[in-house]
């Protein structure tokens, strides 16, 4: 598998409808998203100085969407570390697989809506820094 790194994940557009009723923005798999969505999952009611995340995926592709409010999203590949802040429900964040990531800074009443390239599987999981660095230091 490809070695990945912090600059190959990205902010990006999606679509936004704009008329005096308020924004739509809309999101298709495998157009919008270079993937074939699997899942969806979302954050919510996250208490104020929270972090999630710390974790990584071997395989998962994944995009975050800030349906509402702002938090920031720090990904680390082992080398370089990027934080990213999503606050804009039409930016999401691109992220590929083998990156550490820490999500901090949830406002108030924010929504991190996820969608990912596979189901749910433990195995998939990497939820030990130190065995982190171990996997990415033999790719």
């Amino acid at each position: 598998m490809k070695k990945y790194s912090v600059n190959d994940c990205y902010i990006f557009d999606l679509p936004k409808i704009q008329d005096n009723r308020g924004n739509l923005t809309f999101v298709e798999g495998e157009n919008h998203i270079p993937f074939e969505i699997k899942r969806i999952y979302y954050l919510y009611d996250v208490p104020s100085g929270s972090e999630r995340g710390a974790h990584a995926h071997k395989e998962l592709f994944q995009v975050m969407i800030p349906i509402a409010g702002s938090f920031d999203i720090t990904l680390d590949d082992g080398n370089e570390k990027k934080t990213f802040q999503l606050n804009r429900p039409n930016k999401p964040l691109f992220i590929c697989p083998k990156m550490w990531r820490q999500l901090s800074n949830f406002s108030s009443g924010s929504v991190c809506l996820v969608l990912a390239s596979d189901r749910y599987t433990e195995d998939d999981y990497i939820r030990d820094y130190d065995s982190f660095k171990k996997i990415i230091n033999k790719t």
